[in-house]
């Protein structure tokens, strides 16, 4: 009989072991060489002196204490609901929160809009679906399954449960534009990937989803058509549904302090995008729970911390941290038998919005500022460089490692494109300069 701790590959336990399989799934990810090197990619980008310094190690760190966290509130918040049975433990979330960025290429989203673009012709590139190759195909803790965690773990990381052929629009294909002079640039907005699993991974996503019944497999294989764009997955897992919460608000809150104490949004900036309108649930949690902290200008008392010192800011955090974590609630979708499938995680629309308008202030402000997009544009084009100068002649460019896997493969291309999009930041720099900065270089540089 199926089992949702089953492995792809059987492994028989020592008597003696004392772990569970979530112990065992959360030792192999943080010991994997995908989750060391995310300690060489920043949350945004690497290449400048004031970008954001959070990296995406310390980012899954934090999404997978906040996940943790979000299942203790959930046990505290609805003691006797039949969801609670099916909540992961303890250990298997923390595996399968520290799992979520795996598959994103060095430079930020702008690698993987890059890689993308470099791989239009052989199935594209997202980073979600990378994640899921990594863990399923390239890790080194078994010969034929990757990392081979049970299937419970990868169906929480298994984000968007919709093949890239599926949801792909063929109207929206990534390209170059060119400008007046003839200089190629990229379309970035055409060459924006799909969320979406690999076709290449069909046969992990057929193994995850097998113990489920033919008709929630179809439904949990939905997606939405939208027109000028790549259709939309529309359904997630329990487990995967309070990762993707605790990224959220990692991504939310955790990115305001950083742009915060580096300066990169002012009051105004905030005022516009996160006015006293967008956040009153929170608003009104700081005058009920810190009563007179704030006077009668509650919002105002809101700006004054965050722009404040250091220390006032952290406090801050914590207390906008203590009014969206306690919030969260069960949604259930009565078309599934499965409760892996049936339940979700949400926050009430107070909430909903605040985060909302959080991140609406990171993205538009800092990620899209011209001090970052010039940093985007320049890792992107490294990117597109250092690939297709591998692709013109695998022979003399790959490690010997990774030519024999190019050379044994049904999808070579795929294999550059797990070369390239494994680097940190820091080698996909080194890799360009030694390709193309005038300086020649030494055969003792390490690739």
């Amino acid at each position: 009989m199926m089992h949702w701790l089953d492995r792809r590959t059987p492994e028989s336990r020592k008597s003696f072991d004392a772990r569970t399989a979530g112990d065992v799934d959360y030792g192999r990810v943080v010991h994997s060489a995908s989750f060391r090197r995310l300690q060489g990619k920043t949350q945004i980008l690497n290449l400048g002196d004031s970008d954001f310094y959070r990296t995406r190690l310390t980012h899954s760190l934090e999404v997978a204490q906040i996940a943790g966290g979000l299942i203790k509130q959930l046990a505290h918040n609805f003691p006797g609901h039949p969801a609670l049975v099916h909540l992961p433990e303890h250990a298997l979330i923390q595996a399968i929160a520290c799992t979520h960025d795996l598959g994103h290429p060095p430079f930020g989203h702008g690698g993987e809009v890059a890689l993308n673009y470099c791989m239009r012709d052989y199935g594209g590139f997202e980073g979600n679906g990378q994640t899921l190759r990594i863990l399923s195909k390239l890790e080194k803790f078994s010969e034929l399954a990757g990392s081979n965690l049970t299937r419970e773990t990868l169906l929480g990381v298994l984000k968007y449960p919709v093949a890239f052929s599926q949801v792909a629009n063929p109207n929206v294909r990534p390209r170059m534009l060119s400008d007046t002079s003839g200089t190629p640039l990229l379309d970035r907005t055409a060459s924006e990937p799909p969320k979406c699993f690999f076709d290449c991974e069909e046969d992990v996503v057929d193994w995850i989803l097998s113990p489920l019944s033919n008709s929630d497999q179809d439904a949990f294989r939905k997606f939405d058509l939208r027109p000028g764009k790549h259709a939309k997955a529309r359904h997630k897992a329990f487990a995967c549904s309070i990762m993707d919460l605790a990224d959220d608000i990692s991504f939310g809150i955790h990115d305001l302090e950083d742009a915060l104490a580096l300066k990169l949004v002012d009051q105004q900036q905030f005022h516009k995008h996160v006015a006293a309108s967008a956040c009153q649930g929170l608003l009104d949690y700081l005058n009920s729970q810190y009563r007179g902290q704030y006077g009668n200008d509650v919002y105002g008392g809101l700006l004054k911390r965050l722009f404040g010192d250091g220390n006032d800011r952290k406090h801050q955090i914590n207390r906008i941290l203590n009014f969206v974590i306690p919030s969260i609630l069960i949604e259930e979708e009565a078309e599934f038998e499965e409760p892996r499938l049936r339940y979700r995680v949400t926050v009430p629309e107070p909430v909903a919005d605040f985060l909302a308008a959080v991140t609406k202030l990171v993205y538009e402000e800092v990620i899209c500022s011209p001090s970052v997009q010039h940093l985007e544009f320049k890792g992107q084009m490294m990117v597109i460089a250092v690939f297709e100068v591998i692709k013109s002649e695998p022979k003399r460019f790959l490690p010997g490692d990774i030519l024999a896997k190019f050379s044994g493969s049904a999808e070579p291309m795929r294999v550059i494109s797990d070369y390239v999009s494994g680097m940190t930041d820091a080698h996909l720099l080194r890799t360009y300069e030694r390709l193309f900065a005038p300086r020649m270089g030494s055969v003792f540089d390490k690739l």
